[in-house]
């Protein structure tokens, strides 16, 4: 029988249609990622470096004092406290921890870009973000939570609305949400 090349050649192509159209079904049937906190389990050495950039060094991550947030399109906000030890009296005040997020946040009413950041809570319930530089980005009020049954190092909750979270250093905390 002689072979038929255009036919090897339909052959092809329509097993290549057909995988494509299986994958898009995999991916379609999927179900999307459910938005919520996350906790040092969930984030841990798993998504938050072990050790981190900020003012021409490095920091090592607490890993057990991690958290963060992800959204039902994949996108992450996390947050782990440093180490600062090594850091000038000035910068370690206000470095106490870093801040990851893939999206933009409103924060204080102040708009915060994707990116990278060191930040801190403040004496006189103050609330910093900087950039890797150490530059003030954003400063605003934090607010003492009293009722938090079990306070922790660092952890994110439910903010009270819908899409509003709340990033904890113990009692204190700054609510969040992410800007379209």
């Amino acid at each position: 029988m002689k072979a038929r090349p255009w036919l090897l050649l339909i052959s092809a192509f329509l097993l290549t249609i057909s995988n494509i159209s299986l994958a898009q079904a995999q991916k379609a049937a999927a179900p999307p990622a459910k938005e919520g906190v996350l906790h040092a389990a969930d984030v841990g050495d798993k998504l938050m470096p072990d050790k981190v950039f900020f003012r021409g060094q490095s920091a090592s991550v607490q890993a057990r004092n991690t958290g963060g947030v992800r959204y039902a399109d994949d996108f992450l906000v996390l947050a782990g406290l440093v180490d600062s030890s090594g850091y000038a009296s000035g910068i370690k005040e206000k470095y106490q921890a870093y801040l990851i997020t893939e999206v933009p946040l409103e924060i204080g009413g102040q708009t915060l870009k994707p990116g990278a950041y060191g930040f801190g809570f403040l004496e006189g319930n103050k609330f910093i973000v900087m950039d890797l530089g150490a530059n003030d980005l954003i400063q605003t009020s934090s607010t003492k939570d009293a009722d938090l049954k079990r306070p922790v190092p660092l952890q994110f909750t439910a903010g009270a609305d819908a899409g509003k979270y709340r990033l904890y250093k113990g009692r204190d905390y700054v609510e969040f949400h992410r800007v379209k």
